[in-house]
Formats: C-alpha cells, structure tokens, sequence
C-alpha cells in the first residue's frame, strides 16, 4: 500500500536540504509522487508552513541542477510542504500538535528519520504515544544505526517496539545508486558473466570507496566512529555482499536480502597483518586534539563458501585522498593456455571495472591483436569495452540515489533497504576488527594530503603478488 503522507524528521538539515527535498521536488516534477501526497516537515527550529517554505525555495535553488529550476513546478511543490516545530527531548505534548499536523494517517504514513542515536528511542516512544505507529505506518531510519552490535540491537529493539520488520526500511543510499543496480543486471541478465563469477575463473575483488574531502564539519561523529564503521560497515559490505552473493529466486525484497545475508554470515574474520589504519597528515590539528582514529582503512577478507574459496577481497577506503571514487574491480585469472606465446605475444588477464562514482560506468579490458602483418612476431593489447552509463542511457532522466529510496519508501518496496539481520551480520564482523585492532594496540599510521593512502595499504595487496587498481 502507498502512503498519502510522508513525515520528514531533520527536516532543516544538510541531509534535507541537499538531498531528501531536492529529490522530493524532482519526483513531484515528474508526477511520479502520489496525487494526494501530503509533505510534513519537523525539526527544532521555530517555522511555520511559511517560513518553511521560503527555506526550501531558496535551498531549490541552490542544489537543484539548472534546467529543474526553469520550469514551473516549484511553486506547486512548495504547496504540498507543511512544517510543525519539535523538541523531541521535551515529552510527548510535542508529538501530539505533531500528529495533529498530520491529520488521518490510516490511508497511510512515510517516515524518513534521520537523527542522531540517542534520539531514536525517545522519538519512537514520541511516535507510539501520538498514535503515528499503527500498521498503516512505515519508518525509514537514516544511519548511523549504532556504533557497535551493542547500540545497534539497542536502536533495533526500540524501533521494533513498535514496529514489525516489514514496516522498518534502513537506507544505505549506496543501494539506490543505479550503478549499484546495474551490478545486479550484469551478473545475473547476462549469461556472458554469471558462469566465470566464481573461485574457478575470478583472482580476486577490490572494493574502493575514496574522497578527496576531510570531516566537512563532521568531527565529532566521525572522531567517534573513524572510517572502519563509517564506511566500512554499511557502503562497502554492501557492494561486497552484491558482488558475492548467489542468484536469488527473484527480485524481490526476501530473496535479495536472504541471499546478502550469507554472505555477510560467511565473511572470515580478519587477522591484524590483514589490515592497514590510516589517518591524514592535519587530523588532530583540524580536530583540536590528538586522536587515534582512522580516516583511511585497508582490508583483505574472504568469503568462506564454495563459490569464493580462496579468493581475496580486498576493501578500502579513506578521506583526504588523491582522487574521488567508488568503485568494484573483478580480476578474472590468466588463461590457461597462451597459444601466442611462441609468436612473443603476452596475453593480460581480463578485468572488469564497475565504477560508480564520480562517473558511473562499466570497463571490461580484453585483448585484441595490434594490426599489422606480424612478420616480427603478434602482438597483443589490451582494449576496453567500456559502457558510459550516461551515453548508453542518453534518454532516460538520470535519478540521484534518494528519489529511489524515497519512492520505495512511500510505495512500501524493501528491495534496497536493509534487514536487521544484515546490519547485525555487519556489525559482528566489523566489532571483530576492532577487537583485534585493541588486543594488538593497532594505531594509524600518517599519510600525507592527497596521496593514495598509507604505504602500508600497498604492502597489504603487493605481498600476495597483486596491485590496487588506481
């Protein structure tokens, strides 16, 4: 069932204003909202409907791309926009003038929470109490969802207090990035890939996810946390988990998520010389103070199952680095046989590269013969068959992660959310990594501004005979 009324919390934060009410104003731009679709907003400062709306035309402006700002829709859409003030510390008064605003939700209510921790349980008792988390009301919860499998089941038993497992929808907005998707369409609407995708004919797997950018005004909650379980719990798990996981019964919520669960349970657990802490040169001085978290991390991991054994993972990912990117490279094997050897011609191993930020495309190196005559012997070099997701796609509007997300959550799709037994699965491997990096007193080591990390990364992947894709 769609929901008639979505309830944005943070409703004035950076997360709102860049993403959640831009992405909102495109869905509406393109009547992909339903009809009769009521916005409530809520925050702590003091609003009404119109000096909301007034925020919101000028955050329009500044982050909607030029051509959605000439039409002449905004207006409209600001219309739909309503704003109720709330101090969710101060008591249950708040949340019911909250539901008030709201008016009858049994046609159907969206929730997109996005607060810090320590407020989620006091907001979902303030829900329970305004009578706004009956069974026609769905709540996404924005990370971080806990720091450790402690707070994390903590947040998880509150929310579930008071709402079943088929109403919760937790966003990794990485999931709603079309690249993301295409990586499931590759492997499994190709035949060309899904035979090869396996311990027989893969080397390994390298998953980096890196910027260029420091803590952006976010001290202190990344000194809190570092970059392991800022990124590595939740982005990079999850591209993993697409990447190994086995082909589900169908593309459906259940069969993807029960197929991303074993693969989560299956991760082997991470010795200290598999693992490399990093933290740019300027961190404490940016901080104020000294600290010993991470703001790069490289790991090397398998999967223990039939299908991946003995084929490494390795993960990274880091702030204040050379260059911005997501992206997945699959290094299949050599041949077994090179018939051109006696010709003098060296045949490289295949590679594919799934990039999904700042650019999102698809790059499969082969090998093809350089013309010519051959009299001094064949050569061959690698080529690439690349795919520009923009270029092959030129006619479709390219959609930003969180009008999908936000579209699955009105219309009820948990397809590319994430169950709690996924994020479970995610935090025991990752409270394994920290354990380990205590019991050996594993510090960062400095890296300089703009470089690609740490040497100690490089050590990690060149003892096993292999390169980072840079």
């Amino acid at each position: 069932m769609g929901s008639s009324a979505l309830l944005l919390f943070g409703a004035t934060g950076d997360l709102a204003r860049r993403m959640l009410l831009p992405s909102l104003y495109a869905l509406f731009d393109d009547e992909l909202l339903p009809k009769n679709l009521r916005i409530v907003a809520t925050a702590r400062s003091a609003l009404d409907d119109q000096g909301y709306r007034d925020m919101i035309e000028d955050v329009l402006g500044e982050f909607l791309p030029g051509h959605d700002r000439d039409g002449g829709s905004i207006p409209r859409f600001l219309e739909l926009l309503h704003y109720q003030p709330l101090d969710i510390l101060a008591g249950g008064e708040g949340f019911s003038e909250l539901a008030g605003k709201l008016g009858d939700t049994s046609d159907g209510l969206s929730i997109f929470l996005s607060t810090a921790p320590s407020l989620f349980e006091p907001t979902i008792r303030g829900l329970e109490s305004a009578g706004l988390a009956h069974e026609a009301v769905r709540i996404g919860l924005e990370k971080p969802l806990g720091t450790d499998l402690r707070s994390s089941c903590e947040i998880n038993d509150a929310v579930a207090s008071a709402f079943s497992e088929d109403r919760i929808f937790r966003i990794d907005h990485y999931l709603g990035k079309e690249t993301v998707q295409n990586l499931l369409a590759l492997r499994f609407a190709n035949v060309l890939f899904e035979p090869l995708w396996n311990e027989e004919h893969i080397d390994h797997v390298q998953i980096t996810v890196v910027e260029t950018v420091g803590l952006e005004g976010r001290v202190d909650y990344y000194d809190g946390v570092g970059a392991l379980r800022d990124m590595v719990q939740n982005h990079v798990l999850q591209l993993l988990a697409l990447v190994a996981m086995e082909p589900p019964s169908s593309f459906d919520a259940t069969a993807v998520r029960d197929e991303k669960v074993k693969v989560l349970r299956s991760l082997r657990a991470i010795s200290c010389d598999e693992s490399v802490r990093g933290q740019y040169q300027g961190y404490d001085a940016e901080l104020k103070r000294d600290s010993k978290t991470e703001t790069f991390v490289a790991l090397k991991t398998h999967v223990d199952n039939w299908r991946w054994a003995g084929v490494p993972f390795y993960l990274r990912t880091g702030k204040k680095l050379a260059k911005r990117r997501t992206e997945i490279v699959v290094q299949f094997k050599p041949i077994p046989h090179n018939i051109f050897a006696a010709r003098g011609a060296n045949a490289a191993p295949n590679r594919l590269i799934i990039a999904i930020q700042p650019q999102e495309n698809i790059h499969l190196s082969v090998m093809a013969k350089v013309p010519g005559l051959d009299r001094e012997g064949i050569k061959l070099r690698e080529v690439p068959l690349d795919i520009s997701m923009p270029d092959a796609f030129a006619g479709p509007r390219r959609r930003i992660a969180y009008e999908r997300l936000l579209l699955d959550l009105i219309e009820g799709d948990q397809t590319l959310f994430v169950r709690r037994d996924e994020v479970e699965a995610q935090w025991q491997w990752i409270d394994a990594v920290c354990a380990c990096w205590a019991e050996n007193k594993q510090v960062p080591e400095t890296y300089e501004d703009g470089s690609l990390g740490p040497p100690a990364a490089n050590e990690l992947i060149e003892r096993d005979g292999r390169t980072w894709h840079e």
